[in-house]
């Protein structure tokens, strides 16, 4: 298993955090598409709870996730195997948030996205990892400019 660790201090607390994070609905609001990143659709329920399901469509494959941790407001865990076009693998995906307070308002943020990778992709195995890594990367960086602008 790969690890792809991102981490970002944000001047808002772990309760307000989170709430941006589990509004899938809202992404839009702070996360922005992008070349790998199309949204998520097909949300099994809103609000977010323990085994909610849904779609994230993209030009490599299709991202089918489900809510495997919620404790608000310092876990999110969601399970999302990336299942590539032209049926050459399915890459393993897990996508793990930690909030930890650091004071009244402020939170360290940790992402941490572990992928499995078949053998029919380790070829591209170099490629994916840096795709990941940059679109976490991405987002993280977009929430941290998101919470930090919130009132």
């Amino acid at each position: 298993m790969i690890e792809i660790p991102s981490e970002a201090d944000v001047e808002r607390s772990a309760e307000t955090i989170f709430d941006v994070i589990i509004d899938f609905r809202g992404q839009d609001r702070w996360l922005t598409k992008s070349s790998v990143f199309r949204g998520t659709s097909e949300i099994s329920s809103d609000p977010v709870t323990l085994g909610t399901t849904y779609r994230e469509p993209g030009p490599a494959g299709v991202r089918k996730g489900t809510v495997t941790e919620l404790e608000r407001p310092t876990k999110l865990t969601c399970h999302q195997p990336l299942t590539m076009r032209l049926h050459v693998g399915t890459v393993d995906a897990t996508l793990r948030y930690t909030l930890t307070p650091t004071g009244s308002a402020s939170t360290h943020v940790k992402r941490v996205v572990t992928l499995g990778v078949p053998w029919s992709l380790k070829l591209f195995q170099p490629l994916l990892v840096r795709a990941f890594r940059r679109e976490s990367e991405r987002t993280l960086l977009a929430l941290k400019a998101y919470a930090d602008q919130l009132a």
